[in-house]
């Protein structure tokens, strides 16, 4: 009850969650809907949408909208400002996201075009969009999702890795910028995750978390932390290599990433 008090409190009553159709996303909304706060929920998959709206309408009786819409479009951030233009948002979770594997040189142009425009340039519009209505109602917060990998540059996923290092230092900075505006922002930077997005970007799992693991010990550090490690191999992957020369952690995670890659190229597809 304290943790559902206090994120109604902060975070209510709606909150805004994006690639909530699967995986990290999926899970993040089921347990804010448990907490207590009205939905609205990204995708572009409309099916998987409505299921999930009506299972949290129904077990937590929580008001719950959904928006099918495509991060990568350049339209994306002014639709969702128009379609939430009336109701108090307090959270964004950003979860949706891109993932590609393999050769640099090899991947397709119009996936890392669109992995660009999803990963970080949605990321930007919709933190300073919900940022700015956040620091106006003097509470609020941004959850953005990093990654292990962008922690230094990441061979046979160098433009994925990139992507996440470009949420990782906006996320890291705006912790500090806005939370004299009662503003709280968190960067979740999970390891390997059992979800849809490794197949997606042809990779292979081996020891990897829950979507549900990942969504809860982000919630739990949301207004204490700037920046959670989920789970024990996303911590020994980022503290074990925080020590060693930049050089050195570039070549390890890049030998890391080679074993997980199971074809040369692969396309990227929304988590969402």
């Amino acid at each position: 009850m304290r943790r559902q008090e206090r994120f109604l409190h902060r975070y209510g009553p709606w909150a805004v969650v994006t690639g909530a159709s699967s995986g990290i996303g999926r899970e993040t909304a089921v347990q804010l809907a448990a907490a207590g706060l009205h939905l609205v929920l990204v995708a572009r998959t409309q099916p998987a949408l409505d299921e999930l709206a009506a299972e949290l309408r129904s077990k937590s009786g929580v008001e719950v909208r959904v928006l099918r819409l495509d991060l990568a479009a350049d339209s994306a951030a002014d639709e969702l400002a128009s379609a939430t233009a009336n109701l108090d948002v307090g959270l964004l979770v950003a979860a949706a996201g891109f993932g590609t594997s393999g050769p640099f040189l090899d991947t397709p142009d119009d996936a890392e075009f669109d992995m660009l425009a999803v990963n970080c340039r949605a990321t930007f519009a919709l933190t300073r969009l919900f940022g700015r209505r956040f620091a106006a109602r003097g509470r609020g917060g941004v959850i953005l999702f990093g990654s292990v990998v962008g922690f230094q540059g990441t061979p046979h996923a160098a433009h994925y890795a990139a992507t996440k290092a470009y949420v990782q230092s906006l996320g890291e900075a705006l912790s500090v910028e806005l939370a004299p505006l009662g503003v709280d922002i968190l960067v979740s930077a999970p390891g390997p995750t059992r979800s849809g997005f490794a197949a997606r970007a042809g990779m292979t799992m081996g020891a990897a978390l829950s979507p549900a693991a990942v969504a809860r010990a982000t919630l739990a550090a949301l207004g204490r932390r700037q920046t959670v490690l989920p789970g024990f191999l996303s911590k020994l992957l980022g503290y074990a290599l925080a020590t060693a020369p930049r050089w050195l952690r570039v070549r390890i995670i890049g030998g890391v990433m080679k074993g997980m890659a199971k074809r040369p190229t692969a396309s990227a597809v929304p988590t969402g």
